[in-house]
């Protein structure tokens, strides 16, 4: 069982770094600047959360946060701002020449492909990866971004099922928070599709690098574990008042309503409003959308405002019971001719009939 931990902790992080080392190359290939391989260099803070990973928690996750997702983010991220910066002025049409002119070296690859089933050589293996790479290179650049930013998606999805657990989250919580992660990634996937693919967005730069801010922003939700884990409340909140209480009562509910609030669908809806209202871009996507947005959000503060109302109507019965239970059954007593100095003389009388004093005074004497 431990060698399979380690297993899953490593084959995970050397996906992540393959993916994003894909990511480096594309920038490359698109700029055509071999400087930009330095991008490669973010993946050295992945290879050292992995070692630590392995040799101080055997493979085993962290409570509440993911390093290795966090990590992979770091490193995948910047290959994207650029890919989508850059694709402001790409046309598949341009592309459409050099695909033409490349159908040569498809052929080529189909012989070596042929040829290397004979010989499988090494040599023949490396000039087939070649011809591989360079037909992939002739695919058109807006579905090569398209297809980081799917790849990418199924990454963080994956990659979250594949990493070990740590000891504070169950597999039941682990379920219901990779369908969460779906649900957050077709979102998101949607988001961008949609957005940066319009004309009026990709002619002004600023917009453009503010809904890749946006973007950037939501996918810091990922290496988050706390919207399906529930804290144990300390006995020194409940002293603390309303706030307190209710938070840690209700830590996950609170948290899921805070990511989608202030993380996703907020955000996106403000861009979408931006969009239809200052720029002028409306369409039935983008309205049904910005509608959907905004039914979420409204979902949530009534999801809270539910979530206050019942927490206040528990705290009000634990009151009002506690108040039952320390309460006395009996009346005061009560003064009058019945309760005066009659019942006062009897409770006296009774410890003189049982003291040692009026015993030995009651004996007769030699």
């Amino acid at each position: 069982m431990e060698g399979l931990v380690l297993f899953n902790a490593l084959v995970t992080r050397l996906l992540f770094l393959l993916h994003s080392l894909v990511g480096v190359w594309r920038v490359a290939v698109v700029m055509k600047e071999s400087r930009y391989w330095l991008l490669a260099l973010l993946n050295l803070l992945l290879v050292l959360e992995t070692a630590l990973t392995l040799k101080l928690k055997r493979g085993r996750g962290y409570k509440w946060f993911s390093p290795a997702i966090f990590l992979y983010l770091i490193s995948i991220v910047p290959p994207l701002w650029l890919l989508e910066m850059h694709r402001k002025t790409q046309d598949c049409s341009i592309q459409s020449e050099r695909m033409s002119q490349n159908t040569s070296r498809k052929d080529d690859f189909k012989q070596s492909l042929m040829f290397n089933e004979e010989t499988k050589g090494v040599e023949d293996i490396i000039e087939t990866a070649k011809v591989f790479v360079n037909n992939l290179s002739t695919v058109c650049e807006k579905y090569w971004t398209l297809g980081l930013h799917q790849t990418f998606l199924l990454m963080l999805i994956i990659g979250r099922w594949l990493l070990p657990i740590g000891g504070t989250i169950t597999r039941d919580q682990l379920s219901e928070l990779l369908l969460m992660f779906v649900g957050t990634a077709a979102d998101i996937l949607e988001f961008t599709s949609e957005t940066l693919d319009l004309e009026n967005v990709r002619n002004n730069t600023p917009l453009v690098c503010a809904i890749l801010v946006i973007w950037t922003w939501s996918m810091l939700q990922f290496p988050l574990d706390l919207a399906v884990q529930q804290v144990v409340c300390p006995s020194s909140v409940t002293a603390r008042g309303f706030p307190s209480l209710f938070f840690c009562q209700y830590s996950s509910d609170l948290w899921n309503i805070g990511i989608s609030i202030f993380i996703q669908d907020g955000p996106f809806l403000t861009v979408r409003l931006i969009l239809m209202t200052h720029f002028s871009v409306i369409n039935q996507m983008l309205v049904f959308f910005a509608v959907k947005n905004l039914l979420v959000v409204l979902l949530h503060l009534y999801r809270l405002a539910v979530l206050a109302s019942a927490f206040r109507a528990s705290r009000r019965r634990q009151s009002e019971g506690l108040k039952a239970e320390h309460g006395c059954p009996c009346g005061p007593p009560q003064s009058g001719p019945g309760t005066g100095e009659g019942t006062v003389r009897v409770g006296l009388a009774m410890p003189l009939q049982t003291s040692p004093a009026s015993s030995d005074a009651s004996e007769p004497t030699p």
